[in-house]
């Protein structure tokens, strides 16, 4: 069993900057970052249905565009996170920035589905190792929490902006250009980050940096874990019947060989013992629900507006608005909200509201775009609040010296979340639609059979992101009854970056 955690402690304050104005060139960088994990995705899902007919995908084909990214993405997450830890923040995030910027700019010379898959694959694997280090680089800019938490400020908003946003960009760039520059896109982005962090951040310091070995097994089977979790439902909905019960069962054997090695690894890349404890259960439970949900809401609105409604991919960006709205404005309330109901309160009731959001637009959404509106609104209402206070519950039961790892954590599970959303939607609709869903002259029975699975996986995604906040709910409810885990002291040998409660308050 791995070793008890001991609790972590501040080490001592140094010389800092006292406004944001002395740091402007590292936050334009580390805002960079976070634009580019929310923008990726957000910006590309209004254009599926137009790679779709361009490259003559399949849907199962097609929902890979996205879920290649997530799966690289959130498998890999918590590797970097440990390597980050161990050989430099700053360092894993420049040779992240530099491959982000090489495969964007390469994404012109795709000519098949396979290769935009390569492609979005390289891309997760980048983004796996830029953003565990980049909330850690940004509390490391200043000195005291009032100027943490406005340089948080400054870093999610980047963030928000690009997920609000990143549909309608999207519609409105393919109304004039081909869907390639929105891939291509990031690679100025990327440079901005790489130039900012550089010139503004100043490398870790030996005493900042984890010794113990990397747990490579490890992080092998959990990566091969997530990918077969993913992989499996896709082959069985192809037919492929042999090779998808070789997949379930590799997938059992990597997820039990995971949870072997981590119990049993003397520095094992994830104790599974801090999942155990209820205020980090319940974050993750209720950061994975909103995650499921969004991912589920995202391309089915999307599927809907243009696949079943024939609207163009300009028309469905001005389609998503509600949602930018409601991103936007409601960040002055999220403060004053958390405040009058508490943070484990908050939690479950934002994620409760992403969910009925979707449940909203599953029962009402064929009937018209009002619907479809009120279900954007509630989900972004919802995604204000929980990415901020389900995080931050999360690392406030973790050990002040396991932040880091906490808040790969939180990626990796909204990740996996959002690749989950995108594989369960995708198989439905490809058991349901003949063909597929992306056809450029579409006939009233193809219309019919898009409304109607799509209602189907809004059902599923629904029931499931519902039983993930139950789950949340349960556990938040153990940690009023289970006393606090105490530890031995830290080692002298392991200084951990000093934190605050608002570490993980990121959107």
């Amino acid at each position: 069993m791995p070793a008890q955690i001991p609790p972590a402690h501040t080490p001592p304050a140094r010389t800092e900057p006292v406004r944001l104005g002395d740091v402007w060139v590292a936050l334009a960088g580390l805002s960079a970052v976070f634009l580019l994990e929310m923008l990726d995705n957000s910006v590309l899902t209004v254009a599926l249905p137009t790679i779709g007919r361009d490259l003559s995908a399949s849907t199962t084909s097609l929902q890979w565009v996205s879920g290649a990214y997530s799966v690289a993405f959130g498998g890999l997450m918590l590797l970097f996170g440990s390597v980050a830890d161990r050989f430099g923040r700053r360092r894993t995030m420049l040779t992240g920035l530099v491959l982000l910027a090489l495969v964007s700019a390469a994404t012109p010379l795709v000519t098949s589905v396979e290769q935009l898959v390569v492609v979005r694959a390289l891309m997760g694997l980048a983004a796996a190792m830029t953003t565990p280090g980049s909330m850690a680089l940004t509390f490391r800019l200043v000195a005291t929490d009032d100027l943490r938490v406005r340089a948080l400020t400054v870093v999610s908003t980047a963030g928000l902006v690009g997920l609000a946003v990143g549909p309608t960009i999207g519609g409105l760039v393919l109304a004039v250009a081909p869907w390639q520059v929105l891939l291509v896109a990031n690679a100025p982005i990327a440079l901005v980050a790489l130039v900012g962090i550089r010139a503004g951040v100043r490398p870790d310091g030996p005493d900042d940096l984890h010794r113990e070995p990397l747990d490579l097994l490890g992080a092998a089977l959990g990566t091969a874990a997530v990918t077969g979790v993913l992989v499996t439902p896709t082959l069985a909905v192809e037919g492929a019947g042999t090779a998808a019960w070789a997949a379930a069962a590799a997938t059992i054997a990597a997820v039990a060989g995971f949870v072997l090695r981590e119990r049993t690894a003397r520095s094992p890349m994830l104790d599974l013992a801090l999942l155990a404890r209820p205020l980090v259960a319940s974050g993750l439970a209720h950061k994975a629900a909103a995650g499921l949900a969004t991912a589920g809401l995202s391309w089915l609105v999307t599927l809907q507006l243009q696949s079943a409604w024939g609207w163009p991919p300009a028309l469905a960006a001005v389609g998503t608005l509600p949602q930018v709205v409601v991103l936007l404005a409601a960040g002055r309330f999220v403060g004053p909200f958390v405040r009058r109901v508490g943070l484990e309160r908050a939690a479950w009731t934002s994620a409760t509201a992403v969910v009925v959001g979707l449940a909203v637009f599953t029962v009402a959404g064929r009937t018209g775009y009002p619907a479809v509106a009120v279900a954007l609104a509630l989900v972004a209402a919802g995604m204000r609040v929980v990415g901020a206070v389900a995080g931050n519950n999360v690392l406030a039961g973790l050990p002040a010296d396991r932040t880091s790892i906490g808040a790969a954590l939180v990626d990796t599970a909204s990740e996996l979340a959002t690749a989950v959303g995108i594989a369960a939607t995708g198989t439905v609709l490809a058991v349901l639609v003949p063909g597929s869903v992306t056809v450029a002259h579409p006939t009233a029975a193809h219309t019919t059979a898009v409304l109607g699975a799509v209602q189907v996986a809004g059902a599923v995604v629904t029931c499931a992101a519902a039983l993930l906040v139950g789950v949340g709910i349960l556990r938040g409810r153990r940690r009023r009854t289970e006393p606090a885990p105490t530890s031995a002291p830290l080692p002298s040998t392991q200084q951990p970056a000093p934190t605050t409660s608002q570490e993980s308050s990121r959107a």
